[in-house]
């Protein structure tokens, strides 16, 4: 018996009834030779961890567009809270760990520069739509390679995880409904945080019902939340809250739409934002040979509008390079005498 073997049994003694053990997965959209070493689930922790996407997020918007300073929330810190959160009540409800991780630590690989700015300007300007949970399972489906061949060739639960852990259907694991309810744990509480170092919002401003209920501090919030998920979710078949502590978290969600998300100074640099990624889709669509052939080759054998190839190209590129190239392309560079 090797050591994933050993792991493998070790799942079956140990984990919820209600857990995905690793041995049962749906497996793979492409056969392979099982690891040695490491679970299924294990490998595609790993993968995602390895990939140029994954790599991409740290220099993403999470909520302020380019932030200058160090201590702000980017895309891959979110998604490395997520993935704390998600393994602190994976492993208190004895659920699948390994699962959990892999699908916190790839939900959020389809976003693009900007952050929802620019998903907005994507879905509102490709004719097909875009959506950042669709995006995330196309980059590990084929736009990612790996050893030269497309996609991660993740498994059926990692992917359906990606893909679900926003909008109305539930993943099928309970270690995907995990990731779903801990990425809204995560966004609400840090971007509090950020809000409030950058002055758009201050402490005492927030709802006062809802501090006294989930706590003052950034900490106590995440734990109330945390502990209740544990509470009314332990030997049971779906993850959730309490209707108490659900009621508070949604107040506080919509106090940040309101005061944070849609506030005039932070709209005011989604317009530019705006402005950069709908000039570089029109720039491309009308000069498709300047889009990189790597990028290009990746849809030889798929079905692939020219709109299609444009968008996935924009979607992947960071906040600094899509600045970067906007400057290249339309701000003139100066004389050198």
């Amino acid at each position: 018996m090797n050591i994933r073997e050993k792991t493998e049994e070790y799942e079956q003694i140990i984990l919820s009834k209600f857990a995905a053990l690793s041995c049962n997965t749906k497996g793979r959209k492409i056969k392979e030779e099982k690891c040695d070493i490491r679970t299924d689930y294990q490998r595609d922790r790993d993968r995602i961890i390895h990939s140029k996407a994954f790599r991409r997020l740290k220099h993403k918007s999470q909520v302020f567009i380019a932030p200058e300073g160090d201590h702000y929330r980017t895309r891959l810190t979110h998604t490395l809270e997520v993935a704390q959160i998600s393994r602190t009540i994976a492993k208190a409800l004895r659920l699948n760990e390994d699962l959990t991780e892999a699908i916190a630590l790839a939900h959020d690989l389809g976003h693009t520069p900007f952050g929802h700015t620019g998903e907005y300007v994507l879905d509102n300007i490709h004719y097909k739509g875009f959506k950042h949970n669709v995006q995330s399972l196309k980059i590990v489906e084929y736009l990612e390679h790996r050893k030269g061949k497309p996609g991660l060739n993740l498994t059926y639960e990692v992917r359906d995880g990606i893909v679900n852990h926003t909008g109305e259907k539930e993943p099928i694991t309970l270690e995907g409904q995990i990731v779903k309810i801990a990425d809204r744990i995560a966004y609400i509480n840090h971007d509090i945080d950020d809000a409030i170092r950058a002055g758009i919002i201050k402490r005492d401003t927030l709802p006062k019902d809802c501090i006294n209920v989930l706590g003052d501090t950034h900490g106590k919030r995440i734990n109330t939340m945390i502990v209740d998920i544990i509470k009314n979710s332990m030997d049971k078949d779906r993850i959730r809250m309490s209707e108490e502590i659900e009621y508070y978290t949604n107040k506080l969600r919509e106090f940040m739409f309101k005061r944070v998300y849609l506030n005039k100074t932070v709209k005011s640099e989604e317009e530019k934002a705006w402005f950069i990624i709908e000039q570089l889709y029109n720039y491309y669509l009308n000069n498709f040979d300047k889009i990189p052939v790597e990028h290009r080759s990746i849809y030889e054998n798929l079905e692939a509008t020219k709109e299609d190839i444009v968008c996935d190209y924009i979607a992947g590129m960071t906040d600094r390079y899509a600045i970067k190239v906007f400057k290249d392309l339309f701000v003139p560079l100066p004389w050198d005498k």
